[in-house]
C-alpha cells in the first residue's frame, strides 16, 4: 500500500529545522522522544489516555510508556517509512498542546 503524504520519511535538512522547532522533543536515531512528567499516577495516566485519544484521531500511534509511576515517555516514529515523517512531527505538536492544556 503506497504512503500517504503525511508519511513519507522527511529529509534530514527539513528535519534539522524542524525539531528544534518542537522544543522538549530529541531525536534518537529514527524517532523522536520526549518525557512528560506529572504530580502523580492518576494524572500521568489521565495524560497518556488524552494523547492515545490523539493518537486515535490521527490514525498515528506512538509508543507510550508509563515509569516510575508519574512520568509519561512518548515515542514517534513511522514505521512504514522507517523514519520521521510530518505525521510524527504533527502528532508531536497535539501531544504538546495535550501537555499544557487545562486539567492536565
Amino acid at each position: 500500500m503506497p504512503l500517504s503524504e503525511a508519511e513519507e520519511r522527511l529529509p534530514e535538512e527539513v528535519l534539522a529545522q524542524e525539531i528544534p522547532r518542537l522544543g522538549g522533543w530529541s531525536r534518537s536515531g529514527e524517532e523522536l522522544t520526549r518525557t512528560y512528567d506529572f504530580k502523580g499516577f492518576k494524572s500521568a495516566m489521565s495524560f497518556a489516555n488524552r494523547v492515545a485519544d490523539a493518537a486515535t484521531a490521527a490514525d498515528h500511534h506512538p509508543d507510550i510508556h508509563v515509569e516510575g509511576y508519574r512520568h509519561v515517555r512518548i515515542v514517534l516514529t513511522t514505521h512504514a517509512s522507517g523514519g520521521i515523517s510530518r505525521a510524527d512531527l504533527d502528532l508531536a505538536r497535539a501531544i504538546d498542546a495535550i501537555a499544557v492544556a487545562p486539567g492536565r
